[in-house]
């Protein structure tokens, strides 16, 4: 028997729950099935899809630590607290500029897509005696899609460009100073697309689609994919994150048994590397990569995080993080929080 052990700077991993003073309690959660991560941040505040009545909303809340409690802000949040109303149906997605910790997009089953800046003033006084709930106003609004806008997603370089994948099977780039027409269409999906994700340099974008298809995208070289190749097997929920600098992605998706999966995918022809299969449980898992080569793998409905390093094309397990309570949501935060 071999006695050899593979070298790892992080074999020893180790996750811990943050005190529950240190978040918020009374989050009313969003009840939608859409399958996005719910929960999005910049390097000064969250934003959580909201289970409102009267149109859709999300909430706007700055961003607690793990270490300690925010400064002035009430860890149970009030049953009426200040929203993001602007959306007429339930809002699917939101996302946080990589350029300014104060904007953030949104999407949602009306077809629109909306910029939201946020002020610092707006959470003064919060929970305080006299204290109104006064929600917060878009910047600006953006007929999306005829059908529901599902995903909205960031440019990483270029501080005015948004991205939306909408129920008509297309991706739409967005020049946000000049928002009347898409600045870029992709097409050639199949169905519903389930998840998109820009390389480093924004200059490529892959996405995964119900019709268990991955697509490469050069939006410099026109609207249709440049690669197509077959993903996971199974229909249901498929996720997608660029692994940094490397010229590799990583999914997330089911067999055609309905065995949970990850994999590993080449740019070159799409062709896949290395399959791992997870576990029979039924929801859908969220990929997170971070630039020291760790995979971060967070199931909908489980309570625990596995997280593997990458080392030549192949995934090696190191720990996971395991918790009685469920997740219904997740996101990273930049670097800089």
């Amino acid at each position: 028997m071999s006695r050899f052990v593979r070298a790892s700077k992080y074999r020893h991993v180790f996750g811990q729950n943050a005190k529950k003073e240190y978040g918020f309690e009374n989050v009313k959660v969003t009840n939608s099935a859409w399958d996005t991560n719910i929960i999005s941040a910049s390097g000064q505040y969250i934003s959580v899809n909201w289970n409102s009545s009267g149109g859709g909303a999300f909430s706007i809340l700055p961003l607690p630590s793990p270490f300690n409690a925010t400064n002035g802000f009430p860890h149970k949040l009030p049953d009426s607290l200040p929203l993001a109303r602007g959306h007429t149906a339930t809002v699917l997605d939101t996302d946080w500029s990589p350029h300014n910790d104060s904007i953030v997009a949104s999407g949602g089953e009306d077809g629109k897509t909306m910029i939201w800046k946020v002020e610092a003033s707006a959470f003064e006084g919060w929970g305080t005696d006299g204290w109104e709930a006064q929600d917060f106003d878009p910047v600006l609004r953006i007929d999306a899609s005829a059908r529901k806008v599902g995903q909205v997603l960031f440019h990483p370089t270029a501080s005015n460009v948004l991205a939306t994948a909408s129920g008509d099977a297309l991706v739409k780039l967005w020049d946000l100073a000049n928002p009347e027409e898409p600045r870029t269409v992709l097409s050639g999906h199949g169905d519903i697309i389930q998840s998109l994700t820009f390389n480093p340099t924004g200059t490529l974008l892959v996405t995964t689609c119900r019709d268990r298809k991955l697509r490469l995208f050069d939006p410099r070289a026109g609207g249709d994919p440049v690669r197509v190749n077959d993903g996971h097997s199974g229909i249901k929920g498929s996720r997608i994150v660029w692994m940094g600098e490397h010229d590799r992605i990583a999914t997330t998706g089911f067999s055609k048994m309905s065995e949970r999966q990850a994999g590993i995918w080449e740019l070159g022809n799409l062709d896949n590397l290395k399959t791992l299969s997870l576990d029979q449980s039924a929801g859908v898992v969220m990929p997170f990569w971070s630039d020291n080569n760790i995979l971060f793998l967070a199931g909908k409905g489980d309570g625990n995080i596995r997280y593997y390093e990458y080392e030549s094309d192949s995934l090696f397990s190191l720990s996971e993080y395991k918790s009685s309570d469920p997740q219904r949501g997740m996101c990273f935060l930049p670097r800089r929080a």
